[in-house]
């Protein structure tokens, strides 16, 4: 029975093994495990926090988007506003020079117009002194005052009857 025969220096590795193994288990093991626990755990954490992060700063990105899109749109409204304002008062001033330049134009016609009234009474005046010294000179030293006048105002009646034929 030779075979049955054990060796004590067996048997004590292998209790001692036993025990080691209990003893690391409990002391190494189970704080190793804990520790390596706790680590998956906060790296689990960071992950969440750096997506949560991600998350956050594609919303802002989105604000930001949003908030430029309605910048562009404010300031093409400002612009096309500033644009309209700016040919109201465009047509505005050019009504304005317009109407100037009318009153102008037509306060020349005016002061033309009475200058040609004023040169054609001058003209009158000066062709009825030409016309009665002519007159005098025909008719001679015998001319009276009222022949005169006679002369004078049938000479204008002449006169301003080929006035009008010109046409006003």
């Amino acid at each position: 029975m030779q075979l049955l025969r054990i060796d004590w220096n067996v048997l004590f590795t292998i209790i001692n093994l036993i025990v080691l193994y209990l003893l690391l288990k409990k002391f190494l093991f189970g704080p190793v495990t804990a520790i390596m626990q706790k680590r998956k755990d906060m790296i689990d954490g960071q992950l969440a926090d750096a997506a949560n992060k991600q998350k956050q700063a594609e919303d802002l990105k989105k604000q930001y988007e949003d908030m430029l899109e309605d910048a562009h749109g404010e300031s093409a409204k400002i612009v096309e506003e500033a644009r309209k304002n700016a040919q109201k008062e465009y047509d505005n001033k050019v009504k304005a020079a317009d109407v100037q330049a009318g009153k102008i134009i037509e306060n020349a016609q005016k002061n033309i117009e009475l200058e040609r009234e004023k040169t054609m009474q001058e003209l009158q005046s000066q062709i009825a002194d030409l016309a009665l010294t002519a007159a005098g000179k025909v008719v001679g030293e015998n001319s009276t005052k009222e022949n005169n006048q006679l002369l004078y105002d049938q000479f204008l009646a002449k006169a301003g009857d080929s006035d009008d034929t010109d046409g006003e």
